[in-house]
């Protein structure tokens, strides 16, 4: 019961209380509040407020290699941004093909001679329990780290994702000793048995949307495995992984078993990917980025991947949906975490008898969405990650706009410093419409009309991606017809983004190869062998 407490919080679903006096830090302070208040809707919050000084002091720039804090072979750094200003926060060791080489090899010799994979699976679950223990201590310094370093608001960091963070660790923990192969029967006098060993030297190359639930989908199925790793921290968020990482020594890791290299992913994350000393791959990001991680692990030693990428969810409004409730939850998938999620309900389908209520009030809805400093009490939306990410969202808009669909509310700019964007609802949207087809990845809802099922399923799966569907009805038929219809990797029912520890996540089609989270995630960091030894005069078989 406890994953289900922790992961409500990451989701919303029919049965939530509306924004209105809710206690979630991410439903809406709006209907509540005022210029007073110093809680504004988009259209000033950004441009007047004062920022609050992070309560957080950041100490760890260096790699993480062999168990120490070392500088770039190069000697090179690269500033880490604060997207509420664009200002530097600090300046991060760069690791290039070199620094790769060093981790590489840290790695190799901790798997091959190191106690790690030696050691026994219990005693690899009280090292992973005694992080977590670390990381609840540390929990506000790290949310604090999390905001600053990604925009993201600190009470969603500190009130969801770290405790998400913790249950999934408690969750690999108690993996780590109940991984074990199968006695098989033969067709003849053999004994034969299955080994799942750890598969070696992970390669790990995680996104910046959300730094520290990304480490811990990727690091603790690898070391319940028994698996040492190299992870390319994303160069725009590497504060938290460097600060995990000091308390996973803290807990007991042997030195090697984990290394960290912040760096770009054209250098240190094309070296880890290449590398032949890498036994496997797991990368999140785009999808023609996954397609280049995919093709430079083939052409090295053809080491295995798992691959977590891109998405163009449809959210899907039924005609006998209560509006009010279906607004809300539409309103959260599309715009949780500034719309930077993967999985982001991006295609808002709602059925044409209740198109234009339900067009009316989310417009409403994003009017009152509360938009500023994201360490700032009831703020719901910080800013972008970057100017690169801030600028390709305004292109998106501007494509909707020269597309003919109509502009409800948003699409500017918010204030005039740092990477803020007014939360934007487009209608009218066509299917071919270019803020209909890709991944935005931002504040920009798309609101299209629908008139039955069959239409509705067809145009649903008419993308390249298949990472994750959201449907909303009272009509138990209804969700039964579409949750087999959708092809995606996970299909909400009157919910949305409930990332329980022990939910499997991952795409169809062109969103990627593999899972993670849950038993599923477990098989892509082992190597499953069979042993067959012959019986002399059995008395059974």
């Amino acid at each position: 019961m406890a994953a289900r407490r922790i992961s409500s919080l990451l989701s919303r679903s029919l049965y939530l209380p509306s924004a209105s006096g809710s206690a979630s830090p991410f439903l809406s302070q709006g209907r509540n509040s005022s210029l007073g208040r110093g809680i504004h809707r988009f259209s000033t919050a950004a441009a007047i407020e004062e920022l609050i000084i992070p309560p957080v002091q950041v100490n760890y720039t260096k790699l993480l290699i062999n168990g120490q804090f070392v500088d770039a072979a190069s000697g090179k750094t690269f500033p880490t941004l604060d997207p509420r200003t664009g200002e530097v926060i600090a300046h991060v060791a760069e690791a290039d093909s070199e620094d790769i080489n060093r981790a590489v090899s840290a790695a190799r010799k901790a798997f091959d001679e190191g106690p790690w994979p030696k050691m026994t699976a219990y005693e690899r679950s009280r090292i992973l329990l005694r992080f977590a223990d670390l990381v609840e201590k540390h929990s506000d310094e790290l949310a604090a780290l999390e905001t600053w370093n990604n925009g993201k608001p600190f009470e969603q960091a500190a009130k969801a994702e770290l405790p998400l963070f913790v249950r999934l660790f408690h969750y690999y923990a108690g993996w780590a000793d109940k991984i074990h192969g199968l006695t098989v029967p033969a067709d003849g006098p053999y004994h034969v048995q299955t080994l799942h060993e750890p598969i070696g030297v992970a390669g790990q190359i995680i996104p910046w949307n959300f730094p520290l639930i990304m480490f811990a989908w990727k690091v603790g199925p690898a070391l319940a495995c028994g698996n040492t790793i190299v992870l390319k921290a994303a160069e725009q968020t590497p504060l938290t992984a460097l600060y995990v990482a000091k308390l996973f020594h803290e807990a007991g890791l042997p030195p090697g078993v984990l290394n960290i290299v912040p760096g770009y992913g054209p250098t240190a994350g094309a070296a880890l990917a290449c590398h032949m000393d890498v036994d496997k791959i797991a990368f999140t990001g785009s999808t023609d980025t996954g397609k280049v991680v995919l093709e430079l692990a083939a052409k090295s030693n053809l080491k295995p991947v798992t691959l977590e990428l891109g998405g163009k969810s449809p959210f899907i409004v039924c005609e006998d949906a209560d509006v009010d409730k279906a607004v809300e939850l539409a309103h959260f998938a599309l715009f949780f975490n500034q719309g930077q999620c993967c999985c982001a309900g991006s295609r808002t389908f709602v059925h044409e008898r209740v198109y234009d209520e339900f067009l009316e009030k989310s417009k409403a809805r994003a009017l009152r969405r509360t938009v500023g400093d994201p360490f700032k009490k009831g703020i719901e939306q910080g800013p972008q990650i970057d100017a690169e990410q801030f600028e390709k969202i305004l292109r998106y808009i501007r494509s909707g706009i020269d597309s003919s669909a109509t502009l409800e509310c948003g699409g500017g700019r918010l204030g005039s410093k740092g990477f803020y964007i007014q939360p934007t609802v487009f209608s009218g949207v066509q299917d071919d419409m270019l803020i209909a087809k890709e991944e935005i990845f931002g504040p920009v809802q798309s609101i299209l009309k629908f008139n039955d099922l069959d239409d509705v399923i067809r145009r649903a799966n008419a993308t390249r991606y298949g990472l994750a569907a959201g449907v909303f009805t009272n009509n138990l038929n209804t969700a039964n017809t579409l949750s087999r219809a959708l092809r995606a990797g996970t299909v909400w029912i009157n919910c949305f983004d409930v990332f329980d520890a022990a939910i499997p996540f991952g795409g169809y089609k062109m969103s990627g190869i593999g899972r993670e989270k849950g038993i599923y995630s477990l098989h892509s960091y082992l190597q499953v062998k069979s042993v067959v030894t012959p019986l002399k005069n059995p008395a059974w078989l």
